[in-house]
């Protein structure tokens, strides 16, 4: 399968959960973007590595990646492997004096860690295709329909996904992409992925 590489575009406090966040990853060549769902701790580690913060102690993903350079380990790369009833899963590529150890990982903990040692980060296309969205153009007359459509229709805002037909769940998903509330995104998303698959 062809790789696509991804790089952390911006992390944003969870809408719907005050404890997570969402770190949002985009395509490098493409409209694409990634949202992962991670705690409160990766979020501040992925934050830390971006912003080149050091703290007085080595936190856990620092010391990981001490560890393996004591041991003359590279990371050489993280592969956003797969995608199970929601869940993101992720392996650690490393190489040891020409050795290629792939190890299982959170896709949470395989981010801090690309973060700090600045390796690429890669999803397969099957991946991006199900859970991946795409970013239209911002242009002011879809920002004027999306307005007037959440005037329309603020009660039915409010009601669960399942009480919206797809016409309305698409325009809802242009509507919140364009305030770039990507976790909500990624629920109408999963919504519309849970109705093709019946």
């Amino acid at each position: 399968m062809n790789k696509i590489e991804l790089q952390v575009m911006a992390i944003s406090r969870s809408v719907t959960q005050s404890a997570n966040y969402a770190v949002v990853l985009g395509e490098l060549s493409g409209p694409r973007r990634l949202p992962v769902i991670i705690g409160s701790t990766e979020a501040q580690a992925i934050a830390i590595a971006i912003e080149g913060m050091q703290g007085q102690r080595p936190l856990t993903h620092d010391l990981f990646k001490n560890t393996l350079e004591t041991l003359r380990t590279e990371l050489r790369e993280v592969i956003i492997s797969d995608l199970r009833e929601g869940i993101f899963f992720a392996r650690l590529v490393l190489d040891r004096d020409g050795e290629i150890i792939e190890v299982d990982s959170r896709t949470s903990d395989a981010l801090a860690l690309a973060t700090r040692f600045e390796c690429p980060i890669y999803t397969y296309e099957n991946i991006l295709e199900s859970a991946g969205i795409v970013l239209e153009g911002d242009e002011e007359a879809d920002q004027d329909d999306n307005m007037e459509m959440a005037d329309r229709q603020p009660e039915k805002q409010k009601d669960t996904l399942s009480s919206f037909n797809v016409g309305e769940l698409n325009h809802m998903l242009e509507e919140v992409l364009s305030q770039e509330n990507y976790e909500r995104a990624a629920e109408i998303r999963d919504e519309l992925n849970r109705r093709k698959s019946n």
